[in-house]
């Protein structure tokens, strides 16, 4: 098996980036560590604190954030950091070359039960045009990134992540503490009738939404053998689609605040929809490609839909058309 690295070098990653991919790495590698010792390492429970998205921070959120905050402003290639957990940009270095977007811990309701959870990471080239420590850094479309990832913590812990060529898979070998590859291209399968989406939120969903999961749920017989799978994480639902296919979806609704959906366009949908596409699948926002858009602010949220083609496509057919 061969070591990230040398992988790296063979798709001709730049010096500079790798380096910076091996910072990213590290902290991920300490955050694996104490997921790994739990209770033990004092990290479950809830803080009396709320991010910016109005959530109660967990304990392990937080050390994360400050995990990642703190390796990355010491890496001289990055110009400046975003975070779910922070509410505006965080000036590194302004002669670095790189801005670094990540949510630190996705799928926070599952640390207290050893559910699953992951780190999500995206990298993009600083802009020259705006200060180097604005939120307007960060105001660019998914197709500029160079770099996406996360890095799962499980039974095992794995990395996911593209530069720009295809989507591989390493696994973190505990033996010599780096990341083996243990697929060398990942890919979404055409069409698979599993699905990841939370029910409860059928009630708040628009009629054409409803009406979609009416009838993959009780009257079309192509959805007879149809399957929820639910991680309550999107970075591990995710990780199920490029490992054997399907689709995630979570849906605009009509409650205040949640009109733009839920998940944030920086920091998760555009590096997993990266991932995605370079997997062979596609990521949409109403019916649209999520690497297309151009955010208008740090956390903004938007509707996805991504997974096998053939599930996405059904979707927007009948919920846009």
């Amino acid at each position: 098996m061969q070591r990230l690295i040398p992988v790296l070098k063979k798709d001709a990653v730049e010096t500079e980036l790798i380096m910076l991919i091996r910072t990213i790495l590290a902290a991920c590698k300490e955050i694996a560590f104490r997921v790994s010792q739990g209770e033990l390492a004092g990290v479950l429970g809830s803080t009396l604190d709320e991010n910016i998205q109005g959530e109660v921070q967990k304990k392990l959120d937080v050390i994360a954030n400050q995990l990642l905050k703190d390796m990355l402003l010491e890496e001289a290639s990055v110009a400046a950091i975003a975070s779910e957990e922070e509410d505006h940009a965080v000036a590194g270095n302004a002669k670095g070359h790189y801005i670094v977007a990540f949510d630190p811990l996705d799928g926070s309701s599952n640390i207290d039960v050893n559910g699953q959870i992951g780190t999500i990471f995206t990298i993009y080239r600083k802009r020259d045009d705006v200060p180097f420590d604005s939120d307007e850094q960060f105001l660019q479309v998914g197709e500029s990134q160079i770099c996406a990832g996360y890095v799962l913590y499980g039974a095992s812990t794995l990395l996911v992540m593209s530069t720009g060529g295809p989507t591989r898979c390493y696994t973190l070998d505990l033996t010599h503490g780096g990341f083996l590859l243990t697929k060398q291209q990942m890919q979404v399968a055409n069409t698979r009738n599993e699905f990841a989406v939370n029910m409860a939120n059928y009630r708040y969903w628009h009629a054409t939404v409803q009406h979609y999961f009416d009838q993959l749920l009780y009257a079309d017989e192509q959805f007879d053998k149809s399957a929820m799978r639910w991680n309550a994480a999107m970075v591990g639902d995710v990780h199920r689609i490029l490992t054997r296919g399907g689709v995630f979806m979570y849906p605009a609704d009509r409650r205040v605040g949640n009109e733009n959906g839920k998940i944030r366009l920086l920091y998760e949908a555009n590096p997993l929809a990266m991932l995605i596409e370079n997997a062979q699948g596609q990521a949409t926002t109403q019916g649209q490609r999520i690497m297309s858009i151009m955010p208008t602010n740090l956390h903004q949220r938007v509707p996805v839909i991504i997974g096998s083609p053939e599930q996405v496509k059904g979707f927007n057919q009948t919920v846009f058309e």
